[in-house]
């Protein structure tokens, strides 16, 4: 575990296209490094945000690079990709450090933008000190850093009556199509041995959802994450086949570990389960083959998880939300087998990441709520489930939608044997509203997303 860095910077300026227009740009940029800041050396840090160009793109999806080395390089360098009417963008510039004019020098940068490698406009941002100094300077963060690739690596010791799954769900933002990978070791109650065994899913916006199984297989444990018999989920990579499925797609870390559940319970077990995100957004690159074709996917954005307990809930649901500017939404609502809690209201883990930033500041408020119990609650069912609640100064309401022609229904087993039935889609609706009290309650943000989120309801 170490120090990162993370910031919020924003430019403004104009481009010259190469038809001779004038257009004025905004940048509003998140930057994250793995690191401390070091002064004297390179950096580099991975930049989301947005990018405006009047009239030509609107992007809140923007993602790209950012090589900080002010004294060793004496340049300060943006690679930033974003989308414009469907063209692939990227803005390639840096800002030249110089002694003589160290102002100036950290405050302008000269870019050229490219399309597919061809320069079609040059253009000038500015960053603006006397109004954005002093929020620059506020955001500047250094909070402890997971290893991903540590997170990804197996948790099960040989304990009898363990469940242990890598998930991955995927959005196509050239189809709309969702993707759900799900590989999972099973260790029974009884002391027989481990096996492995998944799925892979696809739903397409138009036509029938479609899935197929692999395994049960031996369990071979020693690799960096998932791996039986030609089908693995690791850091950076997943691939394998199911039925008429296969699959080869590389996975690019797009924000920091997100822990739904207490970061405790994921080192050391307590609870009957734990779920967390090794990287709460990334983008996948590859190919995803399936009966009715092949997918190609370039920059799609999705995330992994990993859960660890002894089974599934009594009742539970789920969500995944990635809301754009690098925002991102996770629910996990559950009740528990355990004798004397499976007669409690769900407990609602509930992280929402905005602007770089987590809420509630700490998973336990939203199970077991702040100032009163049970303050989130959820209403689990099908077609539509809801999450409400409020801790500190802000409240929230979710509504989430599965539609029943794609919402595909699986069987899983238990450790014990016994059977849940998960009804899954990766082409769920959410309406998310944000309030903020200020002697009464406001508005402070919505979002609505259309057939882009990923969701699920358990039953037993």
């Amino acid at each position: 575990m170490t120090r990162g860095t993370t910031f919020r910077e924003t430019m403004s300026g104009t481009v010259r296209l190469d038809d001779g227009r004038v257009r004025p740009v905004r940048l509003d940029l998140r930057a994250s490094a793995d690191r401390v800041l070091r002064p004297l050396g390179t950096t580099e840090a991975r930049v989301e945000g947005r990018v405006r160009i009047a009239g030509l793109a609107d992007d809140p999806r923007l993602t790209g690079e950012l090589e900080i080395s002010p004294l060793a390089a004496r340049r300060i360098r943006y690679r930033l990709a974003f989308t414009a009417d469907g063209r692939r963008l990227v803005l390639d510039g840096w800002k030249s450090v110089t002694p003589r004019r160290p102002v100036t020098s950290m405050t302008v940068l000269p870019f050229t933008l490219y399309e597919d490698a061809r320069p079609i406009g040059t253009g000038t941002l500015r960053f603006r000190p006397v109004r954005s100094l002093a929020p620059f300077l506020a955001s500047f963060r250094f909070p402890l850093r997971d290893d991903p690739d540590a997170l990804a690596a197996p948790r099960w010791k040989g304990a009898a009556g363990r469940t242990e799954v890598w998930y991955t769900t995927v959005t196509d933002p050239a189809t709309g199509t969702g993707l759900w990978l799900h590989h999972e070791l099973t260790a029974p109650a009884d002391g027989s041995a481990a096996y492995a065994h998944g799925w892979a899913a696809v739903f397409p916006k138009e036509g029938p959802v479609r899935h197929a199984r692999f395994g049960p297989l031996p369990w071979t444990p020693g690799g960096p994450g998932f791996t039986a018999a030609g089908v693995s989920a690791g850091p950076g990579r997943l691939a394998g086949e199911a039925g008429a499925m296969r699959w080869e797609l590389t996975e690019q870390a797009a924000g920091a570990t997100l822990f739904t559940f207490p970061r405790w319970s994921w080192r050391h077990p307590l609870l009957p389960a734990a779920q967390i995100l090794p990287a709460a957004r990334a983008t996948y690159d590859g190919t995803f083959a399936h009966e009715d074709g092949t997918l190609v996917l370039e920059g799609a954005p999705g995330a992994s998880a990993r859960i660890y307990g002894h089974g599934n809930a009594r009742r539970w649901s789920w969500l995944h939300a990635d809301l754009g500017g690098g925002d991102v939404l996770e629910i996990v609502a559950a009740v528990s087998m355990r004798p004397g809690l499976r007669r409690l209201p769900p407990l609602v883990f509930l992280a929402l990441r905005r602007n770089g930033r987590t809420w509630p500041r700490r998973p336990e408020r939203s199970a077991i709520g702040w100032a009163g119990a049970l303050r989130f609650r959820a209403a689990i069912g099908l077609p539509t489930w809801t999450v409400t609640g409020r801790a500190g100064l802000r409240r929230i309401r979710v509504t989430v939608t599965q539609p029943p022609d794609l919402t595909l229904a699986l069987d899983y087993t238990d450790p014990d044997g016994s059977h849940a039935t998960c009804h899954n889609c990766e082409r769920a609706d959410v309406d998310v509203r944000l309030d903020r009290w200020w002697g009464r309650w406001r508005p402070e943000a919505h979002w609505h997303l259309d057939g882009t989120a990923h969701a699920e309801v358990g039953t037993r």
